[in-house]
């Protein structure tokens, strides 16, 4: 992946680090919340990093209230 702005190196850190913890599913409002970014930044930035990143596996899995991604480690 070319640059990462330091955005998407905080959601890539994040979840990194979650999904080895076990977790595996996410919303953008909660991993905002937890990086201090706004959901939409976050929401706006997965679909790409989805695309880009090379150890860890972003899926979009729903969309209910709002959309809910499952993140596993590659």
């Amino acid at each position: 992946m070319s640059e990462l702005s330091d955005e998407d190196e905080r959601i890539l850190s994040y979840l990194r680090e979650r999904a080895k913890g076990g977790e595996r599913y996410f919303r953008s409002k909660n991993i905002a919340d937890a990086i201090d970014l706004t959901a939409k930044q976050v929401g706006a930035r997965l679909p790409r990093l989805a695309e880009h990143s090379e150890d860890v596996d972003i899926e979009k899995w729903s969309r209910a209230r709002s959309t809910t991604w499952r993140v596993t480690p590659e």
